[in-house]
C-alpha cells in the first residue's frame, strides 16, 4: 500500500472542500453551552449546576454574560469557517455574532415561559406523570422540545450551524428529530417520542400532542433544472392547527397539507392531503374474511 499517495490525495480533497472542519465549533462545545442554557431554564432539573431561584440579579447577570460569551464564540467560528451554512445573501451585511448572542439572552425569559407551558401540557396530558418536575427531569419529549426552543431561537437569529448541532444532540439522545426551523406553538407535548420526525418548514399550533413514530415530512422535492439539486427555502412540510392529536406511526407529508384545528389523526395513517377542522382520520377497519363453506 502506497500511503504517501493516499495522504496526498486526502490532503488535496481537504483543500478543495468548501467547508473545512478545522476551526468549526466542536460538538462538545455546543453540548456544553446547551447544558448550561438548560440549567438556567430549569434550575435543579437539568443535572447541571445552576443559580438557585433566589439568586441575586448580579449572579444571574454573570451567568447570562457567560452564556452570551460562549455563544458568540461558537457562532463567530461557524460563520467564519462555513458561511454557506447561514443561507445568507453574500451581499448582505456580515453576520454579527455579538448581536445575535445578546438577542438570544434577551429571549431567554420568553423561552422559559413557553417551556413551562410545555411541561404543564405534558403533565396535564399524561396520567402516568406524577409531577411537572418529573416531566422536566425525565421525559425525553420534554428534553427534545427544550432543545428545540433554544435551537429555533438561534435559527431565527441567523446563527449558522450551531442550532443544527444542538438539534442533533437531542436527536441522538432521544430519537426525536426536530429541525430547528420548525415553528411550534406553546403547550406542545410529545408522548414517548422515539422515531418522531418534524421537518424544517413545518408549523404546529397551540396545544398539540403527538405520539411516537409520527412523521411530519416532505412529500417531494422541487429540483433546480440547472443543477438537478433540490430547491432550498421553499415550504415543503405540513401545517398543523391548534388542539390536534396525532397518534403513533402517522405519516403526514407535503407543504400543501394542512391539519385543521381540533382534528384527531389515528395511528399509522398515511396522509398527503388537507383535512378540515374537527376531522377524525383513521385507517379503515378491514372487512372480515369470507370463508367459503365446505360442501357436504
Amino acid at each position: 500500500m502506497n500511503l504517501a499517495t493516499v495522504a496526498a490525495e486526502f490532503l488535496e480533497a481537504r483543500r478543495l472542500s468548501s467547508c473545512p472542519c478545522k476551526g468549526l465549533p466542536r460538538t462538545a462545545d455546543a453540548a456544553a453551552l446547551l447544558k448550561r442554557i438548560i440549567a438556567v431554564l430549569f434550575p435543579g432539573c437539568s443535572g447541571a449546576a445552576a443559580p438557585e431561584t433566589g439568586s441575586s440579579a448580579a449572579e444571574l447577570e454573570r451567568v447570562f454574560a457567560g452564556i452570551a460569551s460562549r455563544l458568540e464564540r461558537l457562532a463567530a467560528r461557524a460563520a467564519a469557517h462555513c458561511p454557506s451554512a447561514q443561507g445568507r445573501d453574500p451581499a448582505a451585511a456580515p453576520f454579527d455574532a455579538a448581536a445575535a448572542a445578546e438577542a438570544f439572552v434577551r429571549a431567554l425569559p420568553s423561552i422559559r415561559s413557553m417551556l413551562h407551558e410545555d411541561a404543564q401540557a405534558a403533565y396535564d396530558g399524561d396520567p402516568a406523570a406524577k409531577s411537572v418536575a418529573e416531566v422536566s427531569l425525565a421525559y425525553p419529549g420534554m428534553y427534545a422540545i427544550t432543545v428545540h426552543r433554544i435551537a429555533h431561537e438561534l435559527y431565527a437569529l441567523g446563527v449558522p450551524l450551531v442550532p443544527r448541532m444542538m438539534s442533533e444532540i437531542a436527536h441522538s439522545r432521544t430519537g426525536i428529530d426536530i429541525h430547528p426551523g420548525a415553528k411550534i406553538g406553546p403547550r406542545f407535548f410529545i408522548d414517548h417520542g422515539t422515531g418522531v420526525v418534524i421537518g424544517e418548514t413545518c408549523t404546529i399550533g397551540r396545544n398539540v400532542k403527538i405520539y411516537q413514530g409520527v412523521t411530519l415530512g416532505a412529500l417531494s422535492f422541487a429540483k433546480d433544472p440547472s443543477t438537478g439539486l433540490p430547491v432550498k427555502g421553499v415550504h415543503r412540510h405540513p401545517q398543523v392547527g391548534d388542539d390536534v392529536v396525532i397518534y403513533a406511526g402517522a405519516t403526514i407529508l407535503g407543504g400543501g397539507t394542512s391539519i385543521g384545528s381540533g382534528s384527531v389523526i389515528g395511528g399509522n395513517v398515511w396522509l398527503t392531503s388537507s383535512v378540515p377542522p374537527g376531522s377524525r382520520v383513521y385507517n379503515q377497519t378491514p372487512a372480515p374474511a369470507i370463508v367459503p363453506k365446505k360442501r357436504g
